[in-house]
Formats: structure tokens, sequence, C-alpha cells
């Protein structure tokens, strides 16, 4: 029997999310049969077993989680929440030394060399890691763990330059075209990890000489700037539900998928891949945790086919695991980008802090 929870609600950094942890009980409650508990079907963890805490983000799927995790890794694992990627960020570098929890997940690549900085985790390297997990990882000795893949881009209501008559932009260079002026909205790089994270593609783009002018332009160009994703696709973006007017807007190359016409066969948006950064999230086993077995065994779960399996549906995410399942829709509509602009999350932590000031003096934002 399967197990599936629907609701709608959005990422605290940024992107939707629909909720749809499906547990596969049966396996579940078979692999939890086999380890240190029994599962513990009215409390969502193993009856028994010895506790471990996941700290996460405030768009993670928490009792589903605790439930499946508990059953398939013999665990009593209790998931607890601490804001958004970059909150979760600063709690586990400000709680240093005495971890309020055993694990994490959340935390994503613009900010991730700041645990490895100030040594909150301990490096874990589980066997049998994923091709693309290996490809993303942030280093060798297994600091950091990632799980789930996603991509920052331009989108587009189509529709709307067909109404007005203008060629749909194409990517970056277009943003700043003055045909295009004061249609566009950004995201706040200081305040939002999807703002970050867009900003981190261009300079890949266009070099840590080259990123500020580009900015500039973009705002003298009439570009508006959101505190966050859901001030700006909700808010402003024409095809965001609402009333806005901007028919460009900073999103995800999943968000497609979430636009689909009613009856399933188009989108009323589009992703411009050419625009796109990898946004990976990561999970880790923190330094001093009172479980450290328990943590390595909820990082193991993490990166099972099982759990992989409802990333999409549960985070709007691809899962780190290629071959895990994605809907049928993201193939045709959100599909990932092949040449996303990227850089290391190493050297994502030396470069931050000065791109963001960087940013704020070429903007005036």
């Amino acid at each position: 029997m399967n197990t599936s929870i629907r609701t709608s609600r959005t990422h605290g950094g940024g992107r939707p999310v629909r909720v749809a942890l499906v547990a596969v009980a049966a396996l579940a409650l078979g692999l939890g049969g086999c380890a240190s508990g029994g599962g513990d079907e009215a409390g969502g963890g193993a009856s028994g077993a010895e506790k471990v805490t996941l700290v996460v983000h405030d768009s993670f799927p928490n009792d589903e989680f605790a439930a499946a995790a508990s059953a398939a890794t013999g665990y009593d694992v209790e998931v607890i929440t601490a804001g958004d990627g970059g909150e979760l960020t600063n709690q586990l570098v400000l709680t240093k030394g005495a971890p309020i929890a055993d694990v994490f997940f959340g935390v994503d690549n613009s900010f991730a060399s700041r645990l490895v900085e100030h040594e909150v985790v301990e490096p874990y390297l589980p066997a049998g890691l994923p091709a693309r997990a290996e490809e993303h990882a942030y280093d060798s000795e297994g600091s950091l763990t990632a799980v789930t893949l996603g991509a920052t881009c331009i989108n587009i209501d189509p529709a709307w330059f067909v109404e007005h008559g203008i060629p749909e932009p194409q990517g970056y260079d277009d943003l700043i075209d003055p045909r295009y002026e004061g249609l566009t909205v950004v995201l706040d790089a200081t305040s939002s990890s999807t703002g970050a994270s867009f900003l981190v593609g261009t300079v890949a783009a266009f070099g840590e000489d080259g990123f500020a002018d580009y900015w500039r332009a973009l705002a003298e160009n009439g570009a508006r700037v959101e505190q966050g994703w859901t001030e700006a696709y909700n808010g402003q973006f024409t095809q965001g539900g609402g009333d806005g007017t901007f028919p460009i807007v900073v999103s995800y190359s999943s968000s497609p998928a979430w636009t689909l016409t009613e009856d399933g066969t188009a989108s009323t948006t589009r992703a411009l891949l050419d625009t796109c950064s990898s946004q990976v999230e990561y999970a880790g086993v923190l330094k001093g945790a009172e479980n450290p077995d328990g943590a390595r065994a909820v990082v193991d779960y993490l990166l099972s086919r099982e759990f992989q399996d409802t990333v999409a549906d549960a985070m709007y995410m691809y899962p780190i695991d290629a071959e895990a399942y994605v809907p049928a829709e993201w193939q045709e509509f959100a599909p990932a980008p092949t040449a996303p602009h990227d850089l290391s999350a190493a050297e994502i932590g030396a470069g931050r802090e000065g791109w963001l000031k960087a940013w704020a003096a070429a903007t005036g934002w």
C-alpha cells in the first residue's frame, strides 16, 4: 500500500513545492523490521529505538519523512525545522560545539562553505554515491553530501510577449536591451538563496570582472528587486496567480511544470535554460552529534532510491540520483539545463562576500 500526501506550499528560499512524500509502506516496514526497532505508525518513529534528530529547512515534508526514515533505518527519526536555507546555515554555525541536531539537510552551495570553514560538520563519505552526487560533491573527504539538485533561471510568460508584439527574450543580454526595459523582476541576493544562486550564475557567465557591469545595466534598464521568491513570482510575475505585471522573473528550471494548462498539454511559462545556475542542497553529519551512527544512517537514507524517488514531488527539485523518478511533465516542460553557469561550492565560498558587496554597489539596491 502506498501513501501519498499532496498540498501546496512555498519554499522559504523560494521555490514552489508540491508536498508528496510517497512512502512505500511495505518496503519501509520491511526494512524497519530488520533493524534495531520496529516501525511505530502512530509516532512516526521506531518504538524503543535510539533517537536521531534531523534539522532541515522549512520546505521539507517533516512528518512523512520521519515515519519513512524511522521504518527504513530502525532509528527513531525526529525532524525539526530551522527556517530557510540561509537561516539554517546561521543556526548550524552559531550552535557549533553544541549542535541542535545530529544531522542536517537543506544548506545549498551558496552557503555550504560556511559549514566547512567553521568546522560544523563531521566528514562522512557514503558508499555507492550516485554519479551526479559525486559530480556535485563539495570535496573528496565527504564533508557534505549532495542530495537534491535544482537550477535557478529566468522564467518568462510567452503569451505576454505575443500579446505585446515583442520577441521573447532568449538569454542574459536581452534583459539589458531597451526593448525589455522595466519588464524583469529579480531577487535580492543578500536575502534570498534563489537570488544568490542567480547571482553566482552571472559571475560564472560574465566573470568576476564583468558581472557587476551586467547588474548595473540590468538595474538601469528598470529591473525590479524583491526580497524573496514568493514576493517576486507570486506577487509580481504575470503568471504568478496574482495581479503581477512583470513577464520576466528569476525562478527555477522546474517552474514551468507548475504552470501547466488544465489539460496538461502545455505550460504557460518557459525557463530560459541559457540563464541557469545549479543549486545543490547538501546533507551532513554535525560535529559533536549525540548519535553520529544514526546521523550517517539518515544520510544514507536521503540517498536511497526510496527517498530519491520522492524528491521531485516532495520538494520540486531534481533528485541527485539521475535514475530516480521524475514526473513525465518535467521531462517535457521542465528539463534540467545541460550547460548551467556553475562555480564550485568552494569558489562560491571564497568569492561570495565580495560579490555581494559589488552587486549592491552596482545596483544601488
